[in-house]
């Protein structure tokens, strides 16, 4: 099945190519908006058009959306451990490769198929894909997450992370060595304005800020504490390659291939090492904390042995 919507494009939009106007009011991919211009399934002001003509408020936009994803099918995902659980929420520790939801393109393993397959439920507040979902980690990032049980949790919990009242620190090792070694990095991010699968800070952007402190320097790489203060989509990966000290491993947003395979690397070195919220039913603040994995905890071995 699909859905038509027809809706008066916002004057904020005005000046925009047609694809990154798509992109922005239905919260699609630049890929996926270009590729429905060029299906034929989009009219603006009643003509077909190209994905590159710009765009003025007001103009009437027509667009055929698919169907949206289905929920979650239940599927067993190892190494996904619940840390902790009552009526209201479920605190779980992801392990690398697995996807918070499922998405357009990701068939693999995702965190609320395998609390399905676990036998634990989630709250069904939410878009059908992502139900109980109220924060993410990208798929090749390890550690904290909580899913909201009931609609109460996923209600309260959701205002928690855009009010900024949950404190999320991740364990980054990122190349080279960031001056000064503490710091904040304040800058908008937005999807990449060439390459879609990336975000980059673009001016515009979302506000973004990342607190960083070094704990620990090794001859080729440093160790970072960091806390966010917002929770943009590869928000530490994108600020770290900002100023030029990627996380190790991170080869998408130019990390050295030759130091992630000294250390025998296959992904980026970040990890979602705590997490601390109010309970959302009766305020009492919950904390959690987690090691690194062993894929993790070995490349800081190796550097630790180098140095």
């Amino acid at each position: 099945m699909t859905e038509v919507r027809a809706v008066p494009l916002p004057d904020g939009l005005d000046g925009l190519r047609l694809d990154v106007a798509l992109s922005r009011l239905f919260g699609l991919s630049r890929t996926a908006a270009a590729d429905l211009v060029e299906a034929g399934s989009v009219t603006l002001d009643g003509r077909e058009t190209n994905k590159s003509e710009r765009v003025h408020g007001g103009a009437l936009l027509e667009v055929t959306l698919p169907a949206a994803p289905v929920a979650a099918a239940p599927e067993p995902v190892p190494g996904l451990t619940v840390v902790y659980e009552d009526d209201d929420i479920v605190v779980v520790d992801k392990p690398v490769g697995v996807a918070a939801h499922p998405s357009p393109g990701w068939t693999g393993p995702t965190v609320v198929g395998g609390l399905a397959a676990a036998g634990h439920s989630v709250a069904t507040s939410g878009a059908a894909e992502r139900q109980g979902v109220v924060h993410r980690l990208d798929v090749g990032t390890t550690g904290l997450m909580v899913v909201a049980k009931s609609d109460l949790a996923y209600s309260v919990l959701k205002d928690a992370f855009r009010d900024r009242d949950v404190e999320k620190r991740y364990a980054a090792l990122v190349q080279g060595h960031p001056d000064p070694s503490r710091g904040t990095v304040d800058a908008p991010i937005d999807r990449h304005p060439t390459h879609d699968y990336k975000w980059a800070v673009v001016a515009g952007g979302r506000p973004s800020v990342t607190h960083y402190e070094t704990v620990e320097a090794f001859r080729a790489a440093s160790l970072l504490d960091i806390r966010l203060e917002t929770g943009r989509t590869h928000q530490i990966r994108v600020h770290m390659a900002a100023i030029h000290h990627p996380c190790v491993g991170d080869l998408t947003y130019g990390a050295d291939p030759t130091l992630a395979g000294r250390l025998g690397l296959q992904r980026q070195w970040l990890h979602a090492r705590s997490l601390q919220f109010a309970h959302p039913r009766d305020g009492r603040r919950m904390s959690f904390d987690s090691a690194p994995p062993a894929d993790l905890q070995n490349a800081l071995d190796v550097l630790a042995a180098q140095s």
